[in-house]
């Protein structure tokens, strides 16, 4: 007995994004003033929910297989932020020119030292 193969995460998400978008017209142009309107506005919310569970789904498989094949993004380095690893985000607010910025990286370079400027 063969199996049915089983759909994947992200074509279960488009479907469950169309029925969610069908029901939302159909809400919108038939306007119930009943029960059934609640009862298919969170029937649509149910739906998107859905949809957001499986589009997570298929992006999570994709970065495990993606780090098992080792084909991911190369990783760039930033040389400007690599040297100020220890200075936290109010100073780096406080400083807005780049020659203060250049003197937290020289303090940082010679920390016991005297500095010439």
């Amino acid at each position: 007995m063969t199996r049915f193969p089983r759909p994947d995460a992200l074509a279960g998400a488009v479907a469950a994004s169309v029925a969610a978008l069908a029901l939302l017209v159909t809400l919108a142009w038939w306007r119930p003033r009943s029960i059934l309107a609640v009862v298919l506005a969170l029937l649509c919310v149910l739906l998107v929910m859905v949809a957001g569970v499986l589009v997570t789904e298929a992006r999570q498989r994709r970065e495990e297989a993606l780090k098992r094949t080792g084909d991911g993004p190369a990783e760039w380095p930033t040389p400007g932020i690599a040297g100020l690893g220890g200075v936290d985000a109010d100073t780096l607010e406080a400083l807005d020119s780049r020659s203060a910025l250049r003197a937290v990286q020289e303090r940082r370079r010679h920390p016991g030292g005297v500095s010439d400027r």
